[in-house]
């Protein structure tokens, strides 16, 4: 479980670190302080994966990309991954994450720099490296567990290729990833279907109903419905339930925002065992009457999966509702905690769960 992060020259931050990392942690703070781009940097630093495509995944999903209409590729613009929004010879940028109860050091690092072609030629690259280092038991150092890196040619203009890097990672071993990432429109409907059928007659599939009876107590079963005549169609289509004393299948979209957010969590801590969920705007859908049983479900879930959450929230329903978790901890041996990001700062301000207890009885703001 990470106990610590740190942020080099990533999206906004120069320089930012985050301490007292517990099993459960809430990020706070204002529009564009960078809560997305913390979760951004725990995706790529955390995900198993050696193929990196994460990378283009956290490219696409800000549309930092260009179309190339005549191949069908894309131009991933890397630049936007850069603080300041630039690149040139020797640009770095680092991530690095700490567990000091298993003494492990990941590291990713994503650079630029020339690549000798011949005696007067150079042609700029991309280079991506992930590494683990584990404490030498005899000695302070670390040592090299586990390495992997790819190496990627950029455009005249500094982008990379989709394709190209679909085309190195396919040279790398795969490894299966155990980090899930909700953004704020929550789960693709085949995203979802595979995550459900990943946990389909298993003692998961009973959670994921449990927690979506959070939201709609007379709900009994939930099932895909992916091809036939009588497949509903839609942004949220694919999943259809049976309700307590009603003869019909209802699709899931009948139910509202709430219910496909709640399916969405379910799924992916359920499919996050032994890893890390991530979930960006973890309230949206969700009406405050229900958070307190949401992050419930999720902290009951995470100790019994070990799974490690990190999530971010304007709202202050959702962090006085975890203060109801925190408190009835009191305290837990994994720990809760809220951290609080400001433009500039060049680390996040903690809160314990004693300090998030106090915070909502005193009517005192974290956000």
């Amino acid at each position: 479980m990470l106990k610590s992060l740190k942020i080099e020259s990533f999206r906004c931050f120069l320089s930012f670190e985050m301490q007292q990392l517990g099993r459960l942690n809430l990020i706070v703070g204002t529009n564009n302080s960078g809560k997305t781009s913390i979760l951004e940097a725990l995706q790529l630093l955390l995900n198993k994966s050696p193929n990196f495509e994460v990378l283009s995944d956290v490219v696409i999903n800000r549309s930092e990309y260009l179309d190339k209409e005549e191949d069908r590729d894309k131009d991933l613009v890397i630049r936007h991954l850069f603080c300041g929004h630039e690149i040139e010879i020797g640009s770095n940028l680092l991530i690095t994450g700490k567990d000091d109860i298993n003494d492990v050091r990941k590291e990713i690092t994503i650079s630029i720099d020339y690549k000798e072609i011949s005696e007067d030629s150079y042609l700029p690259m991309l280079y991506i490296k992930r590494t683990n280092y584990i404490k030498n038991l005899t000695n302070p150092d670390w040592y090299l567990a586990e390495e992997s890196k790819i190496e990627l040619s950029l455009s005249k203009d500094g982008n990379v290729s989709l394709k190209s890097l679909q085309d190195a990672r396919k040279s790398l071993a795969e490894q299966p990833s155990y980090v899930q990432f909700i953004n704020s429109s929550s789960l693709s409907n085949e995203k979802a279907i595979d995550l459900f059928e990943m946990i389909v007659l298993t003692p998961e599939e009973d959670l994921v109903t449990q927690a979506m009876q959070i939201v709609e107590p007379r709900i009994k079963r939930i099932a895909t419905l992916t091809s036939g005549k009588h497949k509903y169609k839609g942004a949220r289509s694919g999943f259809v339930m049976q309700l307590a004393n009603e003869n019909q299948r209802i699709p899931i979209g009948s139910m509202g925002d709430g219910m496909w957010r709640m399916l969405g969590l379910a799924l992916a801590i359920v499919n996050a065992k032994d890893g890390v969920l991530l979930v960006d705007e973890i309230d949206t859908g969700l009406h405050f009457t229900v958070m307190a049983d949401m992050w419930k479900m999720l902290w009951e879930t995470a100790k019994r999966l070990n799974v490690q959450i990190f999530a971010t929230t304007h709202s202050n329903d959702c962090w006085k509702s975890l203060a109801d978790i925190a408190n009835a901890e009191n305290p837990s041996e994994d720990g809760i905690t809220i951290h609080r990001v400001e433009k500039g700062k060049p680390h996040s301000i903690v809160f314990t769960e004693d300090e998030i207890a106090i915070a909502a009885e005193e009517g005192i703001e974290v956000r």
